[in-house]
């Protein structure tokens, strides 16, 4: 299971995920200017992020380059997966949760389930 992430954390994904190529924490840290963080505070968000599984990172001379190994929409996916594995009726709550989206999402939905392999 995935879990949630912390706020600095999501933070630094939604740079990563955003900019869409390998960054160095000093580019992280000035994407979080708003935030004022220092340097190394990023550098440890971004060091757990890779312990975690998140993120790989490659070297760049003395330095690291970060990337997310899952795109936003494949860790959004898990999170409901992992939601999902919380409840003791997944059939009941996958109905609730279907009855609770929008026409275009259900929509979005149907086709998938339409595509998708089956399973032996």
């Amino acid at each position: 299971m995935l879990g949630n992430l912390g706020e600095l954390e999501r933070a630094a994904m939604e740079v990563l995920w955003d900019h869409g190529s390998p960054m160095l924490v000093r580019d992280v840290v000035n994407a979080l200017s708003s935030r004022d963080l220092a340097y190394t505070t990023v550098m440890t968000v971004l060091t757990r992020l890779a312990a975690k599984g998140f993120v790989q990172r490659q070297p760049d001379g003395r330095a690291w380059r970060y990337s997310p190994v899952a795109g936003r929409a494949e860790y959004v996916a898990q999170l409901m997966l992992d939601a999902l594995s919380l409840t003791g009726d997944r059939e009941a709550a996958l109905t609730h949760f279907a009855r609770q989206v929008s026409t275009p999402e259900a929509e979005a939905l149907s086709q998938a389930l339409a595509e998708k392999p089956d399973q032996p």
